[in-house]
């Protein structure tokens, strides 16, 4: 990577209205020293696969509290892929049940955060996402 700041896409995709969490990760993200956009509530995978392409970000975070994460996440992750964007890495927080993570690993989501988690973990984790990528 070069010197530039990471850049970080915040979404809400679907129609969960509950964007705490988002925010929260938002600015925590942001405070660690990362460019931060945040999309708003209720963004389709199209908006939010157009969001990355525009922004020109380097990871894209999702926050899920409707239960629709397993045909959300793909769906974006799909739209990321049609516009070139393979590289860009995939988060997803929320409420995600256990047996749900490895399907949405498979699919290419790096890592998936519950509620609770610190926003520490989080900015570690995506330098770290991004640094094995870059080797």
């Amino acid at each position: 990577m070069t010197d530039r700041k990471i850049r970080v896409l915040i979404a809400k995709p679907g129609l969960d209205g509950h964007d705490r969490g988002a925010k929260v990760v938002a600015r925590a993200l942001r405070d660690a020293g990362m460019e931060v956009i945040y999309t708003g509530l209720r963004q389709t995978p199209e908006m939010i696969a157009e969001a990355a392409l525009q922004e020109d970000v380097d990871v894209v975070g999702m926050s899920i509290l409707s239960g629709a994460h397993n045909a959300l996440v793909p769906a974006v992750i799909d739209k990321l892929a049609e516009y070139g964007l393979d590289g860009v890495k995939v988060f997803v927080g929320g409420i995600i049940p256990e047996d749900d993570v490895p399907g949405l690993m498979e699919k290419g989501v790096y890592a998936v955060y519950g509620p609770g988690t610190d926003t520490q973990i989080v900015a570690e984790e995506i330098k770290a996402a991004l640094s094995q990528s870059a080797n």
